[in-house]
């Protein structure tokens, strides 16, 4: 089994540079479990770079998917994977609905880099011009 967590799902429908990384995973829909949390991070994060209309479309998308929802099991266990590797609320729900269904979780967060069950691939630094 396997869960992408928001960053990947984001960079996925972005088709960006690490999208070759997360398709696989994604197109295996049989093995595949969306947290309901990653639900309300790529829709809020298509809507303001992409609009509602494409929000919309990801959505339907990871939905085709087994979803998980947070439970008080995997509410308790991410309190605490999130006090034991300092991670943010959602990264620490994310990370205990994978161990929830001994599943692999594929991130381009450096917040998972090294943890255990983890896939991390960095995401590609962003070269910016230099104002002359």
């Amino acid at each position: 089994m396997n869960v992408v967590d928001s960053s990947g799902w984001l960079e996925y429908f972005a088709n960006g540079p690490n999208t070759a990384f997360f398709a696989p995973i994604i197109k295996q829909e049989e093995e595949l479990i969306v947290p309901t949390i990653t639900l309300f991070e790529v829709y809020r994060r298509m809507h303001i770079l992409r609009g509602e209309e494409d929000a919309v479309d990801a959505i339907a998308h990871m939905q085709c998917n087994q979803l998980a929802t947070l439970t008080s099991q995997i509410a308790l266990l991410g309190a605490d994977l999130s006090l034991k590797n300092n991670l943010p609320m959602a990264d620490s729900i994310i990370y205990a609905t994978a161990k929830m269904y001994d599943a692999t979780l594929w991130t381009q967060d450096s917040d998972f880099a090294g943890l255990e069950g983890v896939k991390y691939k960095a995401k590609p630094r962003v070269k910016r011009k230099r104002k002359k």
